[in-house]
């Protein structure tokens, strides 16, 4: 607030400018809802039929990850049973021990083969695509019979080639990637419960 007129001081360039580019890539994003409700309704099947949904990602995208998780083990808006959703990067001590006896970029795709059954899906996060321990759980998931969808920054890109399907984000700075990242995921929570019946409170 400014001291004489009470109205809010203006945003500096800076941080106006990232408020706009989120606010862009938000507008761009709107092409890619058909796609993730497309998702919702296959993943809404696979998850009521008993299936599983696993996902995966590094740093930022771990954190995704698990965020995405949570929502269907709790729930997201509304009350609903819980469903069945694993984030790979969680489980420290196996990550630890994979990554030391079979290295790093065996440590989402070896949890894949453990934990996947044919008819599950994958769900990889990586603002890049170009992870390579994500890219081998792709492939490993593809091997087994999973789907595998990713979630990604600019494309084309490797991790995107790897997967069944895709959903990329045109923006140039990481972090608002991972911004609209965090609205996919909760589009595609909502998508969910509705192509499952959950009801509004």
């Amino acid at each position: 607030m400014t001291a004489q007129t009470g109205t809010p001081a203006p945003a500096s360039t800076v941080h106006g400018r990232r408020l706009e580019s989120l606010a862009d890539a938000a507008l761009r994003f709107r092409a890619e809802v058909p796609t993730i409700e497309a998702w919702a309704r296959r993943l809404a099947r696979v998850l009521d039929a008993g299936g599983r949904l696993l996902a995966c990602g590094n740093g930022g995208s771990a954190a995704e990850a698990q965020h995405l998780t949570a929502e269907f083990v709790g729930r997201f808006e509304n009350e609903r049973r819980p469903l069945s959703a694993i984030a790979l990067h969680a489980d420290t001590s196996a990550v630890t021990a994979i990554g030391n006896d079979y290295g790093s970029v065996s440590v989402f795709e070896r949890q894949v083969q453990a934990h996947g059954r044919p008819g599950d899906v994958l769900i990889c996060l990586s603002t890049s695509g170009r992870s390579p321990n994500v890219i081998a759980a792709a492939h490993r998931a593809r091997r087994l019979g999973l789907a595998a969808w990713a979630i990604t920054g600019p494309g084309p890109n490797p991790l995107a080639a790897a997967c069944d399907e895709a959903i990329t984000v045109r923006a140039a700075a990481a972090s608002t990637v991972q911004e609209i990242h965090l609205a996919a995921i909760h589009l595609l929570c909502g998508a969910t419960d509705e192509a499952l019946g959950v009801r509004h409170a």
